[in-house]
């Protein structure tokens, strides 16, 4: 069981989730996940560590809101318990002294960029962190990764802050102004394979993080195969980082999309019973102050 000690709403349907599970954290290192269970009937669901608190024992993990089990990880109260919290699981990301690295986060993947900047920077690097989204108000992570990387880059969609463009913009600018020697992605599928189509032809290391679909996490299941290089590999074992110019993401996008009409009607469902217990919390508030009056 892990307690949850905090949950912050970060942006619309964005929670940062902060639990107490003290033996995972001391092993911990940046770039590996964790999978979670809400309850003894829960889906098995990966996260990316978000950050490592050592000293409290807490583990961050930020959460969008995308289907039943998400939905119901930003609906958990502070003080409450997950069944189960695995890990560490995967491989951390390989850091060494590169020179000038620059990390990528777009959407939900500007969280896990955060411990791997902060290993980067302990390690020498010069660091670059760019961050995307598609409004000022999607952001979050802007004051830990001013902190945490020696530059910051924002670039947003509609152009509400920063510059506007996707995080390739950013990255464009920076290739042509001070070019990176090492590159890392996280984020959106479409996100990660328009980074390393950037750096593909500056011949530049670029690391992405994959998320297929996983169910155990210890390379039992297969869920999570992935083809790099022509060679089918395991996210959960053998990554989640691997050398993004030999990726398929044909496949990779192909194999994402083949469970969404079950997510997308589990999410309908649990969103109905979400608003009938507002309602039913609702009506007792108000019977509750009627009796008061």
């Amino acid at each position: 069981m892990a307690k949850v000690i905090e949950n912050i709403e970060l942006a619309p349907k964005v929670h940062r989730l902060r639990v107490e599970v003290p033996r995972l954290v001391r092993k911990a290192r940046a770039g590996q996940f964790v999978i979670i269970r809400l309850d003894e009937q829960g889906e098995r669901v990966p996260m990316s560590i978000g950050g490592l608190d050592r000293d409290r024992g807490l583990l961050t993990m930020v959460i969008q809101e995308v289907g039943k089990t998400s939905a119901q990880l930003c609906d958990a109260a502070e003080g409450s318990e997950l069944t189960d919290v695995v890990g560490p699981l995967g491989e951390p990301t390989e850091i060494e002294n590169f020179g000038h690295a620059v990390i990528v986060g777009g959407g939900i993947g500007i969280a896990p960029i955060y411990p791997v900047a902060l290993a980067l920077r302990e390690a020498g690097n010069r660091t670059t962190a760019i961050i995307g989204a598609r409004s000022e108000h999607l952001l979050f992570y802007r004051e830990e990764l001013t902190a945490g990387a020696d530059r910051l880059m924002v670039a947003t969609d509609d152009g509400s802050f920063g510059l506007k463009g996707f995080v390739t913009t950013a990255l464009e600018q920076l290739i042509e102004d001070d070019r990176p020697d090492w590159v890392m992605a996280i984020g959106p599928v479409p996100m990660m394979r328009a980074v390393t189509e950037l750096t593909r032809p500056h011949k530049i290391p670029t690391v992405v993080s994959l998320n297929p679909i996983m169910i155990d996490g210890t390379g039992m299941c297969g869920g999570c195969r992935v083809s790099v290089g022509g060679e089918t590999r395991f996210a959960c074992v053998d990554g989640p980082d691997f050398d993004g110019h030999r990726v398929d993401f044909d496949e990779l996008v192909q194999r994402q999309s083949q469970y969404k009409p079950f997510e997308k009607k589990a999410y309908e469902a649990y969103l109905g019973r979400r608003h009938e217990c507002n309602l039913e919390r609702a009506m007792k508030d108000v019977t509750t102050a009627g009796e008061g009056a």
